[in-house]
Formats: structure tokens, sequence, C-alpha cells
């Protein structure tokens, strides 16, 4: 049974015990930031993610140094952000911006076998839905040199901010004006690799993708 959420301290306000909204924010977001401490002090690296239901997934090169350090044990924050909006407040102190964020701790398990293909392969798809069956599977060399990573999402916080400024009545009665501005992300155009082979279309994946924004 997953344990409840942990609660901020910080503006426990924005704090959210929707696991489902936990979901969505890892589901929308692909790069997570990885923080550990190894030897030599305190280490934050970016990475991919994927979802995979009750756990979180990571993978990496096996010489890597941070994913050695979880295979062997080292508890491990795995922070995933999304910026949605600016918020435009009559003053600067009020001014911010709308969010979400996702912190989950715990300790890694090491995927190995079927577990570890299934684990890439739901990495690839992931970032892009159906693409594993577009390409060749992974060669013994590749598997042996990659690591899959998971992390239960047991112990995680999660902070939505999602309003207006919450301006001073003076500064209301004044001539500023107040609002937010959306940040909005879409694809472009697909750019063709400068050594693809002449009369190769751009597969179903990436327009499938594009048929999204």
């Amino acid at each position: 049974m997953n344990a409840p959420p942990l609660r901020p301290t910080r503006f426990p306000e924005l704090a959210s015990t929707d696991r489902a909204a936990l979901d969505a924010l890892l589901d929308r977001v692909p790069m997570a930031h990885i923080g550990l401490v190894m030897g030599d002090g305190p280490f934050v690296v970016p990475t991919l993610h994927a979802r995979d239901g009750d756990q979180l997934l990571l993978h990496g090169s096996t010489g890597s140094r941070w994913m050695r350090a979880l295979a062997d044990g080292a508890p491990v924050c795995v922070t995933v952000s999304e910026l949605s909006a600016l918020v435009v407040a009559r003053s600067a102190f009020e001014s911010g911006v709308r969010y979400a964020s996702a912190a989950i701790f715990g300790r890694a398990s090491v995927l190995s076998g079927a577990a570890q293909l299934a684990g890439l392969e739901l990495l690839t798809d992931r970032l892009l839905p159906g693409r594993t069956a577009e390409v060749r599977r992974p060669s013994a060399r590749e598997l042996a040199a990659t690591m899959v990573l998971a992390i239960p999402l047991e112990h995680w916080s999660l902070k939505v901010a999602d309003g207006f400024s919450d301006d001073d009545p003076t500064d209301v009665a004044g001539p500023a004006w107040a609002g937010a501005l959306p940040l909005l992300t879409v694809w472009g155009d697909p750019q063709p690799a400068p050594d693809l082979r002449p009369g190769i279309e751009v597969p179903g994946s990436v327009r499938a993708l594009l048929s999204t924004d």
C-alpha cells in the first residue's frame, strides 16, 4: 500500500494529495532532476524518466557514477516541475508563476532480463508513442551497457500553483494591469538527419505526435 504524500512546510496551501494529479504531471513532463549525495558531495543531474504504474523508471549507462550509486542503494530525491504561466501582479513582490512540482523520495532497484527490456521500451514509447515498433530491438551489447532503475512512488510531495496574484487592496485600486500569461509548448516541423537516405518518409509515430498539438 502506498504511503500518504509528504506535506511541505513552505506554502502548504499549494500542497496536493491527489495521486492522479501526480501521475498526470509525471506523464506530461519527461525531464526530471536526480538529487543524491555521493562521496564528494551533493549531486544533481537532469535525465529522462517514465512512469510505469506505481514506479518511476530511469535509465543510463552502466558506467555512470550516479546510476551505480543508486543501484547500490543510495537514497535519492527525484524532482519534476512544469511551468505553465507567468502571473503578472500589480507589484513585483506578488508576481510569480503557475507551476506544478513534485518530489519523489526513495531508493532504486535494478531491473534485469525481461523487465529491463520492457522498461527500455516504455521509456522509448513514453517520449514517442509507437516508436519501438518502428526500430530494431536493442542488441545484447546495448543492453549490457544500459542500466534501468525503478523507484517506487511511495514517498512524494506535490505542489500546484494555478491561480492569480494576491494583490494588496491598495494595489488593486491602482492603475497597474494584472493577469496571467499562459506558456504554450508545441512541436515544430520534423528536421531530417543530414545523413538520412532519400525516400524515407516521416514515420507514423512522429506524425501522430504532431497531430496532438
